[in-house]
């Protein structure tokens, strides 16, 4: 007789990523963010800069950026950054510079018989 093989399916398919909190497109604004700013602190100290001003400096951007990525990802949710970006996009009003003579007249071909 032939047994059947189970197979256990994975119910985070289809999920976005989310990582202690930060769902989408914040995980990658937050850690994009923090790379970017330990490159920045790195060079500093490399150009000579005082070292307690660049950990001073790294340390309150960093905090600055990381509650700005929360407060974000509270505020907007999942897809609210592309939302409100589509939204900028979009006119505020439409002008329509037609006459409205134009609106009434018919098109009216002539038929020949």
């Amino acid at each position: 007789m032939m047994s059947m093989n189970t197979y256990h399916i994975n119910k985070g398919i289809g999920r976005t990523v989310e990582f202690k909190g930060l769902k989408a497109q914040y995980l990658f604004i937050f850690s994009g963010g923090l790379l970017g700013l330990l490159i920045c602190v790195m060079i500093m100290y490399m150009a000579g800069v005082n070292t307690y001003l660049c950990l001073i400096l790294g340390g309150a951007s960093s905090g600055l950026l990381i509650w700005q990525t929360f407060a974000m990802n509270g505020k907007y949710g999942e897809h609210g950054l592309m939302k409100k970006s589509a939204r900028k996009k979009h006119p505020q009003y439409i002008i329509n510079r037609k006459s409205i003579y134009r609106y009434l007249k018919t098109n009216r071909k002539k038929s020949t018989l």
